[in-house]
C-alpha cells in the first residue's frame, strides 16, 4: 500500500479495513433493533447477523449453523481450548497437545492445567514434529487428547500439514483445534477435507473490524459445555450477550471479499514475495530467510541479517516511511526473543535481528523497493559503525 510518504508492509499484524467493510458496518449501525427481539427491527438486525454467519462459513466451506461469533481470535481460541470440549459421547478430554510455535493466546490462554498441557517440538522450518506428535498421541491415558496446531504461523508464514495431523488425530480418537487466524483469506480452507473439529478466525486479518472473531465447529456432535460467557441464549447458547451486529456484518463482508479475491491475490502476492526475497539476498547475501524450505503463506517473509538489532532497524525503517514488524515481541519496553524462532533452533543473536515483511491486496512493488532501500541503508550504517569502532 504505497503512498508518497508511507508503505504499509505489516498485513499479518492487521489488514487495513476495506471500504466495503466500512459500508457494511455503517449500514448495520443504522439497524435499531436488538437481534433477539421479535419485532420488525429486531428481525432486521437478526437477519444481518445471520447473513454474516453465512459469509464467514462460506470462507471455510462450513455450514453457517456451526459458526459462533466472538470478540476476536483470542477469545475464540480460549473458548475452544477447554477440557469441556467434547463429542456428544461425553468421553472426557483430559490433555492438550500443542505445537511449540502456537500464538500466545493458545500457549497461555488455554483452560487446561499446566500438567495437562504438553508442547510438541517443531523442525528447523517451524513444522510440527509429526513423529513426536504421534508418540504423544499414542501415550496411554484415560481420556481423549485435544490437539491444537495453527494452520500458518504469523511470524514465518510456515503452513502446517493440517490434513495429515487430522488423520493422526482420528487414528487416536483425539480432537483437533486449528487456529486459522493467519491463514484465512491467504490460502484456501475447506473444513470438509481439513479434519478439524474446531477452527478459529479473526476479522481484522481479512480487512474486517478489529475485535470480532469466530469459532467454527467441524461437526454437530461437538460441544463446549463450559461456556466462557454465560447468562443468555445468544449464539444458540454458546456465548451470552447481545450480538455485535455491526462488527459481525463487517466480518461477513470482509470474508466474502477475501474469498472472491483469493484465486487472484495468492499468486500475485507470492510472486512479489519471491521477487522481494531474491532482491534481498542479492543486496545482503548473509541474510537468512526463515522457513524458506517449508510451505509458506504467499504474503509472508521473515528474515534476519547478522549483526542488525531488530528494534533499531524498525525505528530506522519507520522513519524512512515503511511499516514492518520484528520477529521479537515487545512488552513493556523490553524486547524478548521470539518463542517461534527459539523453537525452530535459531540462535538468540540471529532471532534478535529478525524482521517480518507481510504483504496484502494493496501492496505493490514500489512498497518493497522502498523497504529494500531503507533496510540496505540501515545495514550499511550498522556495518560502518562497527568498522569504525573496531578501527
Amino acid at each position: 500500500m504505497t503512498s508518497p510518504l508511507r508503505s504499509y508492509l505489516d498485513w499479518n499484524a492487521t489488514a487495513p479495513v476495506r471500504p466495503e467493510v466500512m459500508d457494511a458496518v455503517t449500514r448495520a449501525l443504522g439497524l435499531a433493533g436488538n437481534p433477539s427481539s421479535v419485532h420488525a427491527e429486531g428481525r432486521a438486525a437478526h437477519a444481518a447477523v445471520e447473513r454474516a454467519r453465512e459469509q464467514v462459513a462460506a470462507l471455510v466451506n462450513a455450514p453457517a449453523s456451526r459458526v459462533v461469533f466472538t470478540s476476536g481470535g483470542s477469545e475464540a481460541n480460549v473458548f475452544a481450548l477447554t477440557p469441556s470440549l467434547t463429542l456428544n459421547d461425553r468421553r472426557p478430554t483430559t490433555h492438550l497437545l500443542m505445537s511449540a510455535t502456537e500464538h500466545p493466546c493458545v500457549r497461555d490462554g488455554h483452560r487446561f492445567s499446566k500438567a495437562d498441557a504438553i508442547e510438541i517440538p517443531v523442525t528447523a522450518d517451524g513444522l510440527i514434529a509429526l513423529d513426536r506428535l504421534a508418540e504423544a498421541l499414542a501415550e496411554p491415558r484415560d481420556g481423549r487428547a485435544l490437539v491444537s496446531v495453527h494452520m500458518a504461523n504469523n511470524e514465518t508464514g510456515a503452513i502446517q500439514p493440517i490434513a495429515q495431523i487430522g488423520l493422526m488425530c482420528r487414528e487416536h480418537d483425539a480432537l483437533l483445534h486449528v487456529d486459522a487466524v493467519q491463514a484465512a483469506g491467504k490460502i484456501g480452507i475447506d473444513m470438509t477435507t481439513l479434519g478439524a473439529d474446531v477452527l478459529t478466525l479473526s476479522a481484522h486479518k481479512l480487512g474486517g473490524p478489529k475485535g470480532v472473531g469466530a469459532v467454527i465447529f467441524g461437526s454437530d456432535r461437538i460441544e463446549v459445555r463450559d461456556r466462557l460467557i454465560r447468562g443468555g441464549g445468544q449464539e444458540k447458547g454458546a456465548r451470552a450477550g447481545t450480538e455485535n451486529v455491526a462488527g459481525n456484518a463487517g466480518f461477513g463482508a470482509a470474508a466474502e471479499l477475501a474469498l472472491a479475491e483469493l484465486e487472484a491475490e495468492a499468486p500475485r502476492q507470492r510472486a512479489m514475495r519471491d521477487w522481494f526475497e531474491t532482491e534481498l539476498r542479492a543486496k545482503l547475501p548473509a541474510t537468512t530467510i526463515f522457513a524458506a524450505d517449508a510451505p509458506r503463506l504467499p504474503n509472508t517473509s521473515c528474515f534476519a541479517t547478522p549483526g542488525v538489532r531488530a528494534e533499531n532497524a524498525l525505528i530506522s525503517i519507520d522513519l524512512a516511511g515503511v511499516s514492518v514488524s520484528s520477529g521479537s515481541a515487545c512488552s513493556s519496553g523490553k524486547v524478548r526473543p521470539s518463542h517461534v524462532l527459539q523453537a525452530m533452533g535459531v540462535s538468540p543473536s540471529l532471532a534478535g535481528a529478525a524482521l517480518r515483511v507481510s504483504l496484502g491486496r494493496l501492496t505493490v512493488e514500489a512498497d518493497l523497493k522502498r523497504f529494500l532501500a531503507a533496510y540496505a541503508k540501515h545495514v550499511s550504517v550498522v556495518n560502518f559503525q562497527k568498522a569504525e569502532a573496531a578501527g
